[in-house]
């Protein structure tokens, strides 16, 4: 009998230290949804798992069309420190259809394998100012058609101003060793997002977003201007759900991009 009344004892004060460290960690701030990225980082210890369950890209321009669908766009976050936290991205199918004229090519496969760092610099969790510095790089394992071919790299910083009325301001800006077009050798390319952060309710926030990019590829130098809006709902205080859109706003960019995925706090 003593046994068994230690063993629940145990196990009560496991469930204790349990919710005491549920209560001590700070706001879950997901990567997912939006152009833009979050300047805050997860707790120590604490990891996250995101997944994109649908995106879907069309581009049209007269004789030319083209859709990607991805699934499985998944993202595991872990926090190393209190500021610093280490991630992992890939994609785990994409079908791509491209239309020239009468000619049709589909490419189906695996992405490359994103590895990045976010060390935040001031409030990481994300209250007042908040800026970060997240540099990353890209590991050629994708399929042929699908991964870039090559390795890149580069520095995103993100940053976020919390305004009255629970609004915020948000700027990501980014510099980019990216990979040539013909998948040998990388070259210049940066962005900038500026967002707006609208709550809507206690478990619900949208974002709406203008995202302007350079990209000097040998091949031929692009901008790209485009126009996002998404939003997320948390029913509890580890787990969301989020859906968004993004508009092509020049001829450069893609016309539409739809999109819906989970994110989930351990």
């Amino acid at each position: 009998m003593k046994r068994v009344l230690a063993a629940v004892g145990a196990a009560a004060l496991t469930l204790c230290a349990e919710g005491a460290q549920a209560q001590d960690a700070r706001e879950f701030c997901p990567d997912r949804p939006g152009l833009g990225t979050p300047a805050c980082t997860l707790d120590r210890g604490h990891a996250a798992l995101e997944l994109g369950l649908l995106d879907w890209t069309h581009d049209s321009g007269g004789a030319d069309e083209t859709d990607e669908f991805a699934t499985g766009d998944l993202l595991l976050r872990y926090g190393l420190t209190d500021s610093l936290e280490v991630q992992l991205g890939w994609t785990a199918y994409t079908h791509s259809r491209a239309r020239s004229g009468n000619l049709v090519e589909t490419a189906d496969g695996v992405g490359d394998l994103l590895v990045a760092l976010r060390q935040n610099l001031h409030n990481p969790d994300g209250s007042g100012f908040s800026i970060a510095l997240m540099p990353y790089a890209t590991l050629p394992i994708g399929s042929d058609g699908i991964g870039a071919g090559d390795w890149g790299g580069g520095l995103i910083v993100p940053m976020s101003q919390e305004l009255a009325g629970g609004f915020s301001l948000q700027f990501t800006a980014e510099a980019d060793a990216a990979v040539d077009a013909d998948g040998d050798g990388r070259h210049f390319a940066y962005s900038g997002v500026i967002g707006l952060g609208i709550p809507i309710s206690d478990a619900i926030g949208a974002t709406a977003e203008l995202s302007a990019g350079r990209d000097e590829d040998p091949s031929g130098h692009a901008t790209e201007v485009l126009a996002g809006l998404s939003a997320g709902w948390m029913p509890n205080d580890d787990f969301q759900f989020d859906v968004g859109a993004n508009i092509g706003l020049n001829h450069n960019a893609a016309d539409l991009e739809l999109y819906l995925g989970i994110a989930k706090r351990f």
